[in-house]
């Protein structure tokens, strides 16, 4: 891993996962998502804009044919969730009889997933699968099915890897974790 120690704004931060075990775990998710999509053609809805470093490695290891759109929404300020989505970029595709990949960096409290599965499920896709990087049990508010996460990690406030500390630290290839 790069640097023992990195400062973003006001906080410190130390190493905690290497990009090369992200990487492995990547390999496992997408190799799960291709046993599953075989012969289909999901539509991949990226949450940005944490999860764009995630679903380039991804999707760049999905074999089949796919589809891929963005949406924007926003629920941090600082280190902590504010418990408020505001939605900026929105799905314009059509949905219907698709079946969904919703590609996620973080599920921590789930509140971002919580706003977003019952609009996306109004429209009456196939079905809706949740890929995400990492996920934070400890923190979960809300029950979700999440079937294809890459890492559990820790309640910890972590940057890297597009995970951000007030728009800093998204271009980290490795993730750090506040010291």
């Amino acid at each position: 891993m790069g640097q023992s120690l990195i400062t973003l704004h006001d906080k410190a931060f130390r190493p905690y996962l290497s990009a090369a075990k992200i990487g492995v775990a990547i390999d496992q998710v997408a190799a799960r998502l291709n046993a599953d999509y075989a012969g289909r053609r999901p539509l991949f809805v990226v949450v940005l804009t944490g999860g764009f470093m995630f679903a380039t490695d991804l999707l760049k290891r999905f074999t089949g044919e796919c589809e891929i759109v963005f949406i924007r929404v926003a629920s941090y300020e600082g280190t902590e969730s504010t418990g408020k989505i505001q939605e900026i970029l929105g799905l314009r595709e059509d949905v219907q009889g698709r079946d969904i990949i919703l590609v996620e960096d973080i599920v921590d409290t789930g509140t971002t997933l919580h706003h977003l599965l019952p609009t996306l499920q109004a429209n009456k896709p196939a079905s809706i699968e949740i890929a995400a990087m990492f996920y934070k049990p400890a923190s979960l508010r809300y029950p979700l099915a999440l079937n294809y996460m890459a890492m559990e990690i820790p309640n910890d406030f972590v940057v890297g890897y597009g995970l951000d500390y007030d728009g800093l630290g998204r271009n980290l290839p490795d993730v750090y974790v506040a010291a």
